[in-house]
C-alpha cells in the first residue's frame, strides 16, 4: 500500500471548501454565542453540581483540533451552556499538533483541580496506536461524554462514482491508484485500512490534512474518496457534488438516516463512533469528576442544549464516565487490532 503526501492544494477549492462547509457549523455557533443570557448565569449559580465542589476561576477546556470544526464546535456548546448553569467561565484553547497529543500533554500536566480538562474523541487512543505516544485513554481520570457523531462516512465525488458497488468495481480494476485521503496514522487512516480489508480493495492513501483540506482536495478532483463527518459533508451533498457511499456504523442513525451503511451492502465492517467525552488529570478528586457529570446531564436534558448540539449536525450523548471508559477500552481495542494487522 502505498502513502505520500499530497501537494498543497489549489487555493480556490480550499476557500470554495472552508466556505461552503462552514455554513451551518457558523451559523450554529453565532445562534449559540447570540443566546448566551448572564442573568441567568447568575440565576444558575452552580447548581449543577450538587457535590459541594465548584470551580473558582475560569475551566479551560483544551481541544485538539482547530477553531470551526465539530469538536471545537461542540465544545463551545458546551461552554455557554455550562456558563449558563453554573455562572462560572469556561473557555475553549484550541490546541493543534502531533495526533492530537500536545493537547494531551498539556492536560496530563496540569493540576488536578478540575480547571483544566481535555475534550474529544478518540484522539488519546488513536496517538498510542500510532506510536505518537506511549500512553493511551488510561493515562487519564475519565469524565462524562457529552456529544457523538456516527463513524466517518465514505464519501465520493458524485461525477465520478455513482455508489459503493461502483467505486468498489474501479478500485478492483485499478489496485492501489484510486486515492483515498487521510491523516497517516489518524483516526480515518486506520478506518480506512479496515474498510480496504473488508472490501478486498487496495487504496493510495494519500495524507490531506484537516477534513476542510480533504474536501478542497475532493473538489479539486485530486481525490477519489474521503472519510468524513456529516456536519461538514451535508451542503456538498445537497448541491449534488458529493455522494455518500455507505457508513461503517452497526446501525442506521437518525442524524443520517438516509445513508446505507456498509454492511446493508455486503461489506462486513463497522469503525468506531466518534464519542465525544472529557478527559481530566489522572490525579482529580471522584468530586470534581461528579461535578462534571452532572453539570452534562443537566445541560443536555434541556431542550436548549439538545437543540444546539442538534444545529451542528450532531448528537447529543450523555454516557456516565464509567460508561465512557467502557467505550475507550472498546474503541482503543478494535483500532489496535487493525493497526497490528494491517498498518504495515
Amino acid at each position: 500500500m502505498k502513502k505520500r503526501m499530497l501537494a498543497t492544494v489549489m487555493a480556490g477549492a480550499m476557500v470554495l471548501s472552508m466556505t461552503a462547509c462552514g455554513g451551518s457549523a457558523d451559523s450554529a455557533a453565532a445562534t449559540a454565542a447570540a443566546s448566551g443570557d448572564s442573568a441567568a448565569a447568575s440565576e444558575a449559580g452552580g447548581s449543577a453540581s450538587g457535590t459541594g465542589w465548584k470551580p473558582e476561576g475560569t475551566v479551560s477546556i483544551i481541544v485538539p483540533a482547530g477553531a470551526g470544526g465539530d469538536t471545537d464546535l461542540s465544545a463551545r456548546v458546551f461552554a455557554q451552556y455550562a456558563k449558563e448553569k453554573t455562572g462560572v467561565d469556561f473557555i475553549v484553547v484550541n490546541t493543534n499538533g502531533a495526533a492530537g497529543s500536545v493537547a494531551a500533554n498539556q492536560v496530563l500536566s496540569a493540576a488536578p483541580d478540575g480547571m483544566t480538562t481535555l475534550y474529544g474523541h478518540a484522539l488519546v487512543n488513536v496517538a498510542n496506536v500510532a506510536g505518537v505516544t506511549d500512553y493511551n485513554y488510561t493515562a487519564f481520570k475519565i469524565g462524562p461524554s457529552f456529544a457523538l457523531e456516527p463513524a466517518q462516512q465514505l464519501y465520493v465525488f458524485s461525477d465520478k462514482y455513482e455508489d459503493l458497488d461502483a467505486f468498489i468495481a474501479a478500485a478492483k480494476a485499478a489496485p492501489g491508484k484510486l486515492k483515498a485521503c487521510t491523516e497517516v496514522g489518524a483516526y480515518t487512516y486506520y478506518e480506512l485500512l479496515g474498510f480496504q480489508e473488508a472490501a478486498g480493495i487496495e487504496l493510495d492513501l494519500v495524507d490531506a490534512g484537516s477534513t476542510s483540506d480533504k474536501i478542497a482536495a475532493m473538489l479539486s478532483g485530486q481525490i477519489d474518496l474521503m472519510p468524513g463527518p456529516y456536519v461538514n459533508c451535508k451542503d456538498y451533498i445537497e448541491a449534488g457534488q458529493f455522494t455518500c457511499i455507505g457508513a461503517p456504523t452497526d446501525e442506521r442513525y437518525d442524524l443520517i438516516a438516509d445513508i446505507p451503511t456498509l454492511k446493508e451492502q455486503g461489506v462486513d465492517f463497522s469503525y468506531p463512533n466518534q464519542e465525544f467525552s472529557f478527559y481530566f488529570p489522572a490525579e482529580t478528586p471522584d468530586e470534581i469528576i461528579d461535578w462534571y457529570d452532572n453539570l452534562v446531564k443537566e445541560i443536555l436534558d434541556s431542550e436548549e442544549g439538545k437543540q444546539a448540539l442538534a444545529d451542528l449536525q450532531m448528537m447529543p450523548n450523555y454516557l456516565s464516565p464509567a460508561d465512557t471508559a467502557v467505550v475507550e477500552e472498546e474503541t482503543y481495542n478494535t483500532i489496535k487490532d487493525i493497526a497490528d494487522r494491517l498498518a504495515k
